[in-house]
């Protein structure tokens, strides 16, 4: 089966495993953590793209009280829920691979246990769009790879005959192709899950290759 009919239709029988529709922060405590990167540098109104948004619940929901939100999902039952879960925002069903916007029509870009769902060959294509889609001096916060692994998971969150699909690099390549691509690297956070984990990346678009050492 193809990578992305995987992560759909996984997505589509876990949805609700995998996020009720109320969030407590104990369920995930590193997520206040990695939104605290971004939001100092967020004024009121700013607009967001949130790329594997899932049901809306707590990201969307929770920039979606100050900030102009669209969020973007593979899956139809995540987005069918974040509509009616978070009806201040907008949401598209589609492949954040293949969906496309104007260039420099939003201020930040998150995508948090998402891209990492993404085959890898496709990832530097993707991250060339959101280049594209930000505007200058624009934030990108992202949950990348820690370290390379592709591979499936069966009975994925104990649920009977659903699989899911992961494909990522590791941290250093992700830091490489965003400073090729005129990011400067302004925070990293390693997010620990079972015997490995994801780390969360924070950068700005600048007119140059100018880099900072990311704080571990």
């Amino acid at each position: 089966m193809d990578p992305k009919d995987i992560v759909r239709q996984g997505y589509d029988k876990v949805s609700r495993a995998y996020r009720g529709d109320t969030f407590d922060s104990e369920e995930d405590p590193y997520y206040r953590r990695c939104m605290d990167l971004l939001l100092p540098h967020l004024t009121a109104g700013s607009r967001i793209l949130d790329l594997g948004c899932g049901c809306g619940i707590p990201a969307v929901q929770d920039l979606s009280v100050e900030h102009d939100v669209t969020g973007v999902d593979i899956s139809p039952v995540q987005i069918e829920r974040a509509r009616s879960l978070v009806p201040s925002a907008e949401f598209i069903c589609e492949d954040m691979t293949a969906i496309g916007f104007p260039p420099g029509g939003f201020d930040a870009i998150i995508s948090l246990y998402a891209i990492i769902h993404v085959p890898l060959k496709e990832q530097p294509g993707l991250f060339r769009n959101i280049s594209t889609w930000l505007k200058q001096d624009g934030w990108f916060l992202c949950t990348v790879g820690h370290r390379n692994w592709t591979g499936t998971e069966e009975n994925w969150l104990g649920v009977s005959g659903v699989t899911m699909f992961w494909s990522h690099a590791a941290q250093e390549t992700y830091e490489i192709w965003l400073t090729d691509l005129h990011f400067r690297i302004e925070g990293a956070m390693f997010i620990p899950e079972g015997n490995g984990g994801h780390t969360a990346l924070l950068a700005q678009k600048t007119a140059d290759n100018a880099t900072k050492k990311p704080p571990m």
